[in-house]
């Protein structure tokens, strides 16, 4: 299998899985554990982004990484609007598990401000956007600076998604494809 688990034992990092709990945006649990899994030609890239953050004394928070193709669905019927989820009949990078969605948490443990919340369908929520405040935008700006100095590539409409450069040259991995699945 070319999963490979991260926990906060494993990569000193939070995990805050949306998906494993109703406050996400189809308001139920979609995966039935929270665990987290990427690709194991991301996690190395994930490796790196953890000690840029850690090495300005910040933490990695992650949302969501690996999503089987058939929460992919659950979430495109819930909210089938190509800006923020990709069709599942094209595949996600998630359902690749060369994605990872994230922020950044102070060594108070506290969330930086980011000017929405994670899942937020809204312009407000792209990359750039000058309608959140300036404290947001510069964590946003300092987020990106680590991800994409740690080899990820970022998707406009989503400050908290980030995405291995070749994504789309990874195979689709569905739940029977875990040994202890998601769902």
């Amino acid at each position: 299998m070319d999963l490979v688990e991260i926990t906060p034992q494993s990569h000193a990092v939070i995990l805050s899985l949306a998906y494993a709990t109703p406050q996400n945006i189809t308001g139920k649990p979609i995966y039935r554990q929270a665990k987290c899994y990427l690709h194991k030609d991301a996690e190395p890239k994930l490796v790196r982004a953890i000690e840029l953050a850690k090495g300005i004394d910040l933490t990695l928070k992650i949302f969501d990484a690996f999503r089987p193709n058939e929460a992919q669905w659950m979430l495109w019927n819930h909210a089938p609007n190509p800006e923020f989820f990709a069709d599942p009949r094209k595949g996600s990078p998630h359902s690749r598990g060369v994605a990872v969605d994230l922020t950044l948490v102070d060594s108070a443990g506290a969330e930086l401000e980011m000017g929405t919340p994670f899942d937020d369908m809204t312009p407000n929520a792209h990359h750039g956007a000058l309608t959140v405040s300036p404290a947001a935008q510069r964590n946003r700006a300092i987020l990106l600076g680590v991800m994409t100095a740690a080899g990820w590539d970022f998707y406009k409409n989503e400050w908290w998604h980030y995405q291995l450069f070749n994504s789309r040259s990874f195979p689709l991995f569905a739940e029977a494809d875990l040994k202890l699945g998601l769902m």
